[in-house]
């Protein structure tokens, strides 16, 4: 691995960059509430060669959100639920704002 390569990844909000202790400490948080919500399958770590879980930035923005519910009193699973839907919304969302870019407009006929 190059020097390059190593620079490019931290710009990649997928590269699980990010301990466990380090996830925990940026998020104003506990390691267990890492563990709740990836038992919860909001979120699933990689693992390093030695077995450690690897957080990306995405992953952290998406613990953000389920700390936030969390927070205001929503039970984990819930927030992890809730978390879910909101992804996949927004999700929907973009495809649909795609789609109508890229549908040919229809004027009314002369």
């Amino acid at each position: 691995m190059t020097a390059d390569d190593t620079y490019g990844r931290l710009d990649d909000d997928d590269y699980p960059a990010y301990t466990m202790g380090r996830a925990a400490e940026m998020l104003g948080t506990t390691q267990g509430f890492l563990r709740a919500i990836g038992e919860a399958r909001l979120i699933t770590p990689l693992r390093s060669a030695g077995g450690h879980r690897r957080y990306s930035r995405y992953q952290l923005r998406i613990a953000a959100r389920a700390r936030e519910l969390v927070d205001q009193g929503t039970p984990v699973e819930a927030a992890c639920r809730i978390v879910v839907l909101e992804d996949q919304l927004e999700e929907a969302q973009r495809i649909n704002t795609e789609h109508r870019r890229a549908a040919p407009r229809h004027t009314a006929a002369t």
